[in-house]
């Protein structure tokens, strides 16, 4: 019953952003949205039952909205996948897995989920956006449950990929913050599972083809090893990686030189957009700052991939 529930209120939730919010009103989205989808096919690796149940924790105004716009989703512990897709005369067959940050906290589930998939659509992509686990869970490390929650996403679009329009070699991850960092962990820790296989959808690659990072947090040095980042083995079969990040960031932007210094070492094609001000936490919500056109670069570094040719 409680999944039950939780599948309906983040239909709500994803209504209610896709409709409300100013990327909505931007990026006219004309495709449809899928009900969410139970990321596992029976018992979630590693979940004892002891999380409160799933709500939005932030402030509601009197209207009983996000005081500032932002739906911050907590207490994940029933992953889903949401998948977004683009009108079908428009689809180039290219995917993106959209991991929302929040400090492994909560999830900003609009801001830097529903929006990134309405804005994948207007550019002829699929958006699969992924609930993963939060908060922390106490003896585990902060990316546990959430790079088990990322490798299950992308053999299940793998796996599923002809039924969502998708082609398998077109399965990209994009990740904000914390959703960064777990974007880049999953793109280095691929070679195997991190949960005891549960099906054929297991049994499929779960390396991402290509990386998008904006304002990643937690790249930091390897204390031992220069151009090394902490929990990441980083190779040559690292994918190629788009990154964001401004110089006023609070998370720091040495993160993003860090993981490119890390590529460039690998021998990893990267490209590196560091913009003079503009913070943190802005997602593509527009404003007088020049990052704001990061996502007309990220769709230019997709086609000069080929990602965007249908």
């Amino acid at each position: 019953m409680q999944l039950i529930a939780t599948l309906a209120i983040l239909g709500s939730i994803a209504a209610f952003a896709s409709a409300s919010s100013p990327a909505a009103a931007d990026t006219k989205p004309a495709g449809k949205v899928s009900q969410p989808i139970p990321l596992w096919p029976g018992a979630v690796p590693g979940e004892k039952g002891d999380i409160q149940p799933e709500h939005d924790t932030t402030k509601q105004n009197a209207q009983g909205k996000p005081e500032d716009g932002i739906i911050r989703l907590g207490f994940v512990s029933q992953p889903t996948i949401t998948i977004y897709s683009p009108p079908a005369d428009r689809n180039t067959g290219a995917a993106v897995i959209v991991c929302p940050g929040g400090g492994y906290s909560i999830l900003a589930y609009d801001l830097e989920g529903s929006e990134i998939c309405d804005w994948l659509n207007s550019i002829g992509v699929t958006g699969i956006l992924l609930k993963y686990r939060v908060p922390v869970r106490n003896g585990l490390p902060r990316y546990g449950p959430p790079l088990q929650d990322a490798q299950r996403a992308i053999g299940l679009v793998r796996s599923r990929a002809a039924e969502w329009g998708v082609k398998t070699d077109r399965i990209g991850i994009l990740g904000f913050s914390a959703g960064g960092h777990l974007s880049a962990v999953a793109s280095n820790n691929f070679s195997e599972r991190t949960y005891p296989p549960t099906d054929d959808a297991d049994k499929l690659s779960c390396r991402p083809d290509y990386t998008i990072l904006i304002y990643p947090a937690y790249l930091t040095p390897d204390s031992d090893h220069a151009n090394v980042v902490k929990e990441l083995p980083i190779s040559s079969k690292t994918p190629p990686t788009f990154m964001v990040m401004t110089q006023d960031d609070p998370v720091h932007v040495e993160n993003v030189f860090t993981y490119g210094m890390a590529l460039k070492q690998a021998n990893v094609p990267f490209e590196l957009h560091v913009y003079p001000d503009g913070g943190h936490g802005y997602g593509l919500r527009k404003s007088t700052h020049e990052v704001s056109h990061w996502p007309e670069r990220a769709a230019e570094w997709m086609a000069a991939r080929g990602l965007l040719k249908r």
